[in-house]
């Protein structure tokens, strides 16, 4: 506490990670915020931002103050000089809202792990340099993630799967672990009526019309009908097989059909896209078939999810699986794996492969394309999953172990 004669606390936050560019962490930390700020009328509030970010979040409660954190996540600076920056300031409570906390910071803490993807699949580039720096960094996460879960007065996990995995890898105790879901969004509120009759196609969008929708379809180059994956392409997002299943409905007879894969250009997109061109010379994949967006903001991403045939999420590991939720709220089908955490979320609302096997994947959404009963279903079901999920009690849940974690 700020001190013994008041109950008000001084508790900082993490928000290095904040804003759409750092996906779904940066999801999260920015919707922790946006909610407490809405609900929490007692503690005071510091929110560490860097230099990239800093300007994306405006306090919109005068009990929060944002203060410039200059580290860059996983890095040296983050270790030697970010705990200092903490210390500074009469932080009653700390939350990291990753698992890349300052081994150096010592006061009260907690901590949100969202996955042990890192420790499954790793990130390497194929490059010397590259496979040098993952040794050296993957050494520096098991010494980091040890320290971190030993540490922390209580460790948020974002699912059961997760939750089960800190255990099962760390042996930490299970009281120590609190599951608190993210959210989702609500059902899109101009959503026209009969939107799951037409199997998800609705034509409005945020701000404006049919033609607005199209005008964004158009400017990313996308033709409808298309299959949508929104997300990274790290290793485990099993990218790779999703290019294979859509030839093999391309080959199947599904020629006017198209792939949009939504993320921001990085290397693993770059290398994405080298063995894709491959893949279309050796097949009936034409060009144009297959849609390299780039990163697309939240205003945007609406008309993309809502247009889409189908979402398609191949992950072979996840720990929550915000995207095809997202999905969901637009009216679209969603066929996703069924790997890890993704039956835990994402309940009966979605039809589901083997992530292993491209065949599957292929079949799985052939199903949904032909079955149109079947595509109003998973419409249906997903406007009913989404509704379990909510930024606004993922915060209130938050901010009760706060308040527990002070009193111990």
């Amino acid at each position: 506490m700020r001190g013994k004669d008041t109950k008000t606390m001084l508790i900082g936050i993490d928000a290095r990670f904040f804003g759409p560019k750092a996906k779904g962490l940066g999801r999260y930390a920015q919707k922790l915020i946006e909610r407490l700020e809405q609900t929490d009328k007692q503690n005071d509030y510091l929110v560490f931002l860097r230099r990239a970010n800093f300007d994306e979040y405006q306090p919109q409660n005068p009990r929060f103050k944002k203060i410039l954190a200059p580290y860059r996540w996983y890095s040296i600076g983050e270790q030697l000089f970010f705990p200092f920056k903490l210390y500074q300031y009469k932080i009653n409570l700390m939350h990291f809202t990753h698992f890349n906390a300052p081994m150096l910071y010592f006061k009260p803490y907690v901590v949100t792990i969202h996955d042990l993807i890192l420790q499954r699949f790793p990130t390497v580039k194929d490059t010397l340099f590259g496979r040098v720096k993952y040794f050296l960094k993957n050494i520096g996460y098991k010494i980091v993630i040890h320290l971190v879960v030993n540490r922390a007065k209580k460790i948020i996990a974002i699912s059961r799967f997760v939750k089960n995995d800190i255990i099962k890898s760390f042996g930490v105790a299970e009281e120590k672990i609190s599951v608190i879901y993210e959210g989702a969004p609500a059902r899109f509120a101009s959503q026209p009526a009969c939107q799951a009759e037409r199997g998800g196609q609705g034509e409005s969008v945020a701000g404006g019309p049919e033609e607005s929708s199209r005008q964004i379809l158009v400017k990313y180059g996308i033709k409808k009908p298309y299959l949508l994956y929104v997300g990274n392409a790290y290793p485990q997002k099993n990218l790779a097989r999703l290019i294979e299943a859509f030839k093999i409905l391309v080959e199947g007879g599904y020629n006017d059909l198209r792939l949009a894969l939504v993320g921001e250009k990085e290397y693993f997109y770059r290398k994405l896209r080298e063995q894709s061109e491959s893949i279309i010379l050796q097949s009936m994949v034409k060009k144009d078939q297959m849609v390299f967006t780039g990163f697309v903001p939240d205003e945007e991403l609406g008309a993309l999810y809502q247009n889409a045939s189908i979402y398609v999420f191949p992950s072979l590991c996840e720990g929550f699986g915000l995207p095809p939720l997202e999905a969901m709220a637009r009216g679209a089908p969603v066929v996703s794996s069924n790997a890890t955490c993704l039956p835990e979320i994402l309940g009966q609302a979605a039809h589901y492969f083997d992530a292993a096997s491209p065949a599957d994947m292929a079949a799985k959404i052939s199903e949904v394309l032909t079955d149109e009963s079947l595509r109003q279903k998973l419409i249906v079901a997903g406007f009913e999953q989404i509704k379990k999920y909510s930024w606004q009690r993922m915060a209130e849940e938050t901010q009760k172990i706060y308040v527990n974690c002070a009193r111990c």
